[in-house]
């Protein structure tokens, strides 16, 4: 089954961690709970026509977490998040 590429990449996420391993030239993705390490390595040539080295997925588990105001139960969203490995010398502009 082929996914468009747009469907399996839901956006770059922006944090500490990320900005210093976008440096040593590995990226972090959001992605669909339901794509593989397959469908992310395309999805990335496709968008971003470099080719991965090495693609790692890891499950964000969902937390439960008390609101401020309120003082209600909730919970966070949880979801999939891939550690994109790629060559030396290739690179992905985040804009």
């Amino acid at each position: 089954m082929t996914t468009h590429a747009g469907n399996i990449l839901n956006n770059p996420r922006i944090t500490e961690k990320a900005a210093y391993m976008a440096e040593q030239g590995c990226y972090v993705f959001n992605v669909a709970p339901s794509a593989n390490k397959t469908q992310i390595a395309a999805a990335i040539r496709a968008t971003f026509k470099v080719t991965p080295r090495k693609v790692t997925v890891v499950a964000v588990p969902r937390k439960l977490v008390m609101t401020r105001g309120s003082n209600r139960k909730g919970q966070t969203a949880g979801g999939k998040k891939a550690y994109v490995f790629l060559k030396k010398g290739d690179k992905i502009e985040i804009a």
